[in-house]
């Protein structure tokens, strides 16, 4: 099952919105992903010459202001950061290994759920209402957002298991579906270099699109030479710092739809989940292609 959610805002003026528009499309979809729930929302960017990084702990009541003091004097670099829940946001001059070779030494029970300019992925375990009340999702402000539900098909249930997976700066993937020769993927990207933390399928595909780009593939060539090498059923939702991609597989066995007005791109798993969109009732509402990708950004 699972299931898929997006919001892409061409109206500027509705920012400030973006949570309350977007958390009753991610519980629409509750029926389709009762195990976990995640979202990566973009906005609040830092400036050139830093990175935001998202945090989020296994353990409950994670000290995060005593690891924030010890990243400071370790790293002797600037950084801001503000904690949201389980997660924590953390802004800094550092250079991005210098940071995730401290964290593994000082905070094994920390993740890192995310690394760029503007993205933050905040996820976890429990029915999608939990997860939006958790990090206050209808008070978030930003550009564009993706969603997911998961109901567990290819590996255990979670935290570092749910979707988003982070593919890269500002990069990340959500999937609908799965693949068959995830396994040999994940061996034949671990001699490339690629990590994995989990034994998800969705992770495997994350990670192909992470090897593609490194080879200088667009996003566009990257997902067009997954549609050869990922076997099995899936549509993916892509989010980048400027805007979002959709795609499904030759077959379209999993299901997808788009909705576009002047204000706003949106897609869904299933249309209840935009029945609740401001002018729903006069956007153009389509499904997507098989092996047709869909793609938008903002201007340079």
């Amino acid at each position: 099952m699972c299931g898929i959610v997006g919001l892409y805002l061409k109206n500027p003026a509705l920012e400030n919105q973006l949570g309350a528009l977007f958390e009753p499309m991610l519980l629409a979809m509750t029926d389709r992903g009762p195990d976990s729930a995640g979202f990566a929302i973009y906005g609040d960017e830092v400036k050139d010459g830093w990175i935001k990084l998202t945090l989020q702990s296994t353990v409950a009541g994670y000290d995060f202001k005593a690891l924030m003091g010890e990243l400071e004097g370790r790293l002797g670099c600037s950084l801001e950061w503000f904690q949201n829940a389980s997660a924590a946001v953390l802004k800094t001059n550092a250079d991005e290994a210098a940071v995730r070779v401290v964290l593994a030494e000082l905070a094994p029970a920390v993740r890192v759920m995310s690394v760029g300019q503007s993205i933050e992925i905040l996820k976890g375990m429990g029915l999608p209402k939990e997860i939006a009340e958790r990090f206050s999702l209808a008070k978030m402000k930003g550009s564009h957002i993706i969603g997911h539900t998961r109901m567990a098909t290819e590996s255990a249930v979670t935290m570092e298991g749910s979707h988003p997976f982070s593919t890269g700066q500002d990069l990340c993937l959500v999937h609908n579906g799965s693949l068959s020769n995830h396994f040999r993927l994940r061996q034949e990207l671990r001699r490339h270099g690629i990590e994995f933390e989990t034994e998800n399928d969705t992770e495997v595909a994350a990670g192909y699109l992470t090897w593609r780009l490194r080879q200088g593939d667009s996003l566009k060539e990257a997902l067009d030479h997954s549609l050869e090498d990922l076997d099995g059923f899936f549509t993916f939702a892509i989010g980048t710092r400027d805007g979002f991609a959709v795609i499904r597989d030759p077959i379209a066995c999993k299901p997808a739809i788009l909705a576009e007005t002047d204000d706003y791109v949106a897609m869904a798993s299933e249309y209840q989940a935009l029945s609740t969109l401001p002018g729903i009732d006069k956007a153009k509402v389509w499904e997507p292609e098989p092996a047709t990708m869909y793609i938008w950004e903002r201007s340079a």
